[in-house]
C-alpha cells in the first residue's frame, strides 16, 4: 500500500492509482457542498464532497455568510486538489444576485479575475451570464431563475448554460423529464424558503434588505399574530405560518438517483462546520451505496444532531403540507457548542495539544470541536489529560491542560464543548 503524504491542510496528497480511479467515475453522481469559510471548506473536501460552492465578499445570495476574498482562491486551489481518494474538488463560484447598472464593470473585473481559478459560474442575471460567455467561463444556471420547464431549460442551453439548477417546486417525474436535454443539479438538504425558489420581496419590505441581493433578514422565520381591522386576533397552533422545515431526501435518495439528476446539493453556506461535515459525511454514504432502513436510520440520527428546523421532502414527492413547516424559533439540533478554549501549543508526534481554558469547565468523557482555517473542524471525546505531566479529571477556566487528539491540529485553533440540547 503507498505512504499518503499530507499537506499543511491535513488532505492526503492524491496518488496516481486514486486519481486514475476517480477518473473513471466522473460519471457517477456530484455531492456538492456549501463553504462559507474555510474550516467548511476543508470539512466538506475531507468527508468526500466532489464540488464546494462558494461566494465572494460581494454578489452573492449568502451576504451574511464570511465568505471568501478574491486572493483567497489560490489557497482554496490548493486545498481542493487534493480531496478524499483522489478527487480533485470542483469550484463553483455563486455570483446569483441581481446586478445594476453601476456595478457592471465592477462584476465584469471580477470575472475577468477569477477565469482560470474556478471551475463554474453559478449565475442568473444575463449581464453575468454574457459576461460569462465573452470570457469563455462556464455558467451553470441559479435556481433563483426558476427554471421548470423543457422550453426553459433549452433556452438556457443555447445560451451555452452546462447546467440548470432547477427550481424546487419540481416533482421527481418533472426533474426526470428536463434531465433529459442538459445536466441537471438539484437541492437534497438544507433550508427552503416559503418563496418561490427563494425569490422572496418580504426582508426588502419589513426591513429594506432585499433577498435578491443576499441581504434577508429572514422575517418568515419568526412568529405573527393575524389581526383583522376590528382588532381581532386569531390564536394558531404554529405561530411560525411562513417557516418551512429543512429539505431532507436521505429517506428517499434511490428515487433521486433514477431521476436523471447530475449533483445533489446540500443547502447551507450560512451554517457551521460541523453541520457540513456531517451533511458531507451521510450523503457521501447515501450516493457510495444502497443504505439499509437501519443505516438510513443512523444516518438520519447524525444529521439531527446538527442545526436543523425539522425535516422535509419539499415538492419531490407532493406539494407540502401543514406538517412541513416549522414550530421551532431556534432550530432543532439534538446538540449545541459552547467555544470554552483554544489550542496553545500542538505536538503532531504524540497528537498532543494543549488548551488553554477561558471559560466553562472540561471533564474527561467530554466531548469536543475543534475548528480552525487549516484545520476544518474534527470532533474529540476526551479520554486523557494532564497538567504538568499528572492526570487530571477536570480542568477549569484559566487553565492549560495536555489533552491527546486523534488527530492534527493547529495553535490557535477554537475549541468547543458539545453539550444535549
Amino acid at each position: 500500500m503507498k505512504k499518503q503524504i499530507k499537506n499543511k491542510y491535513g488532505l492526503s496528497t492524491c496518488n496516481l492509482n486514486l486519481a486514475n480511479k476517480y477518473k473513471k467515475d466522473c460519471a457517477r453522481s456530484e455531492l456538492l457542498a456549501p463553504a462559507g469559510d474555510f474550516p467548511s471548506l476543508i470539512s466538506a473536501v475531507q468527508e468526500g464532497c466532489d464540488a464546494v460552492y462558494f461566494g465572494l465578499k460581494n454578489f452573492n445570495m449568502r451576504d451574511s455568510a464570511k465568505n471568501f476574498e478574491i486572493k483567497d482562491l489560490k489557497k482554496i486551489e490548493e486545498i481542493c486538489k487534493n480531496g478524499k481518494d483522489g478527487r480533485i474538488v470542483k469550484k463553483y463560484l455563486t455570483l446569483n444576485i441581481i446586478i445594476y447598472d453601476n456595478e457592471l464593470k465592477q462584476i465584469e473585473n471580477v470575472i475577468k479575475k477569477v477565469k482560470g481559478k474556478v471551475d463554474a459560474i453559478i449565475c442568473w442575471d444575463f449581464s453575468v451570464i454574457n459576461l460569462c460567455r465573452k470570457y469563455k467561463i462556464p455558467f451553470h444556471i441559479s435556481t433563483q431563475a426558476s427554471v421548470s420547464n423543457l422550453k426553459s431549460a433549452e433556452f438556457y442551453k443555447k445560451l451555452g448554460a452546462e447546467r440548470i439548477i432547477l427550481a424546487r417546486e419540481l416533482n421527481l417525474k418533472q426533474i426526470k423529464n428536463i434531465s433529459k436535454i442538459i445536466d441537471i443539479e438539484c437541492f437534497i438538504h438544507g433550508a427552503m424558503c416559503v418563496s418561490i425558489s427563494g425569490r422572496c420581496f418580504t426582508s426588502q419590505f419589513i426591513h429594506g434588505r432585499s433577498a435578491n441581493r443576499g441581504q434577508c433578514t429572514h422575517p418568515c422565520r419568526r412568529a405573527y399574530i393575524i389581526r383583522d381591522e376590528e382588532g381581532n386576533e386569531l390564536k394558531l397552533e404554529n405561530s411560525r405560518v411562513m417557516s418551512a422545515k429543512d429539505l431532507c431526501i436521505l429517506p428517499f435518495i434511490e428515487k433521486l438517483k433514477k431521476a436523471g439528476i447530475k449533483a445533489f446539493k446540500i443547502e447551507g453556506r450560512n451554517r457551521n462546520p460541523e453541520y457540513v461535515r456531517v451533511c458531507v459525511k451521510e450523503y457521501r454514504k447515501a450516493l457510495d451505496k444502497k443504505l439499509s432502513k437501519k443505516e438510513i436510520e443512523e444516518s438520519l440520527e447524525e444529521l439531527k444532531r446538527v442545526y436543523n428546523r425539522g425535516f422535509s421532502s419539499g415538492f419531490y414527492l407532493g406539494i407540502p403540507a401543514n406538517d412541513d413547516f416549522s414550530k421551532s424559533e431556534d432550530g432543532e439540533a439534538k446538540e449545541t457548542k459552547i467555544i470554552i478554549g483554544r489550542v496553545e501549543k500542538y505536538w503532531p508526534k504524540i497528537n498532543v495539544g494543549t488548551v488553554k481554558i477561558f471559560t466553562q469547565s472540561l471533564k474527561l468523557g467530554d466531548e469536543i470541536y475543534i475548528s480552525g482555517n487549516k484545520t476544518g473542524i474534527k470532533r474529540a471525546k476526551i479520554e486523557s489529560m494532564q497538567i504538568e505531566h499528572k492526570p487530571v479529571q477536570e480542568v477549569k477556566a484559566g487553565q492549560e491542560v495536555g489533552v491527546k487528539l486523534g488527530f492534527e491540529a493547529r495553535k490557535g485553533d477554537d475549541v468547543f464543548l458539545i453539550k444535549e440540547k
